[in-house]
């Protein structure tokens, strides 16, 4: 029988097959990891304001043990991803980042990612990903699945 795991999966909402190709890879592994992300498919009819959707959002992520970030080409310029970034990094969730399949080249991490984000993994770096929901934490990687240093953030300040 599989380990149950409560995971928030931050994604933007264009990228949900990935999304649901991930938690059946990770169900395929041995994995079940129950998502508390909000899905296109849980939006409600009526518009809500976004003072309703913060505060669904935190709890939603308050349930989750682990925060999953999947970054793809459009992650980083989507205010709610960020949000939710924020908001794990206030909770002292884990957060890992896994580059979306096909981002073979470099993509943009969200800020708040690079601010208090993981290890990103890549696509096909499943067991990494296994072993993070289970507490472990292996090195960083590239969207190719090699290894990668350590995100800097670096201010620069021009003195004049």
């Amino acid at each position: 029988m599989a380990e149950k795991h409560n995971v928030f999966i931050s994604h933007y909402g264009e990228d949900e097959k990935q999304l649901d190709s991930l938690k059946q890879r990770l169900r395929d592994q041995g994995c079940e990891v129950r998502n508390s992300s909000i899905e296109k498919k849980d939006y409600r009819e009526n518009k809500v304001s976004d003072a309703t959707i913060a505060a669904e959002i935190r709890s939603h992520i308050t349930w989750a043990k682990t925060f999953i970030v999947m970054i793809g080409e459009h992650t980083h310029e989507r205010p709610w991803v960020n949000y939710e970034i924020r908001n794990a990094a206030r909770q002292g969730k884990t957060i890992v980042g896994i580059y979306e399949y096909g981002c073979k080249d470099n993509v943009e991490l969200p800020e708040a990612y690079k601010r208090y984000g993981g290890n990103p993994l890549g696509w096909n770096s499943l067991d990494k990903l296994d072993e993070i929901i289970k507490g472990n934490i292996p090195a960083p990687e590239a969207p190719d699945g090699t290894p990668a240093g350590p995100i800097h953030n670096i201010i620069r300040i021009i003195c004049k």
